[in-house]
């Protein structure tokens, strides 16, 4: 009867849902930050060029 009442008490501790939470919350912070970076520094690299060739084209002309 022991062994029921000690998964019985388990299954009712609630002590490492906050962490779980918590764990749970950094990682889709850090999920969307690093696709944040990814479409930035896309873009930002297709800007750079698109200058890169306008002053290319000044320097030429």
């Amino acid at each position: 009867m022991n062994f029921f009442a000690n998964i019985k008490n388990f299954a009712a501790d609630e002590s490492g849902a906050v962490t779980v939470d918590w764990v749970v919350l950094t990682a889709a912070i850090v999920g969307l930050g690093v696709a944040m970076i990814g479409t930035i520094s896309t873009a930002v690299n297709g800007l750079g060029e698109r200058i890169a060739e306008a002053v290319d084209d000044e320097l030429t002309d």
